[in-house]
C-alpha cells in the first residue's frame, strides 16, 4: 500500500486513518519559530461523513486508502435503493437513500455521474455540477409583480423543489447547480 508523506499532503488526497478512508478537506501548513513544521488537517469520512481534525509533524506519513473514483450511469430508483451502472465494464452498484443523500434531487434516468469505490463497494456518489430538469409545477406570477430577488417554490421531474425566480414557467427547463442546490439559469429550447 502507498503511503503520503506530509510533504505530499494536499487538499482532496484520500488517505486512510484506522482502516477506513478519508478525504483531506483542508491542510494547513504551520511553520512555528521553532520546532517541527506543523501540518493541521480536516479529514472526512467517506464512509459516514464525519469530519475529523489532526495535526501532524513534518515527517510522519498515511496510509493511500483503497478507493477509486469511477463513472457509472444511473438507471432507476427501487424504493429506498438506487441503482447505478459502471459505463466501462456494466458492473451494478446499488445505493442506499442515506448514501445518495440530498443527491436524489438531481437524478434523471440515465444521467453520468461520479462514484466512490472502497474496496470495489460503493460509498458516496458525485452529480455533475450542473443539471437541466424540466419544471413540472410551480404558481404562476402575479401580474405587475417585477420586484427583483423574487422567488418561488418550483417542483422539477426529480419531485424535489427548488427557489427560482418568478418567471420561470410550467414545462420550462432550468439549470442546477447541484454544489449549492441553487438556480442557474432558465435552458432556451
Amino acid at each position: 500500500m502507498a503511503t503520503y508523506k506530509t510533504s505530499d499532503f494536499r487538499k482532496g488526497l484520500k488517505v486512510q486513518i484506522d482502516g477506513e478512508p478519508y478525504l483531506m478537506v483542508e491542510m494547513q501548513f504551520v511553520k512555528p519559530g521553532k520546532g517541527n513544521a506543523l501540518y493541521k488537517c480536516r479529514l472526512k469520512n467517506l464512509i459516514r461523513g464525519t469530519v475529523l481534525q489532526r495535526t501532524y509533524k513534518g515527517g510522519d506519513t498515511l496510509e493511500s486508502a483503497d478507493v477509486e473514483e469511477t463513472a457509472v450511469q444511473f438507471l432507476y430508483r427501487q424504493g429506498d435503493m438506487f441503482v447505478f451502472m459502471n459505463s466501462a465494464t456494466f458492473d451494478q452498484y446499488e445505493l442506499t437513500a442515506e448514501q445518495v443523500d440530498d443527491n436524489w434531487k438531481y437524478l434523471k434516468e440515465g444521467m453520468a455521474c461520479s462514484m466512490i469505490l472502497y474496496n470495489g463497494n460503493p460509498i458516496t456518489l458525485t452529480p455533475p455540477n450542473h443539471v437541466e430538469l424540466r419544471v413540472e409545477y410551480c404558481e404562476p406570477a402575479a401580474k405587475g409583480d417585477t420586484a427583483t430577488n423574487i422567488t418561488k417554490p418550483v417542483k422539477v421531474e426529480t419531485g424535489a423543489e427548488f427557489p427560482c425566480p418568478i418567471f420561470i414557467n410550467e414545462g420550462d427547463v432550468i439549470r442546477i447547480d447541484t454544489r449549492t442546490g441553487e438556480y442557474v439559469e432558465r435552458v432556451r429550447n
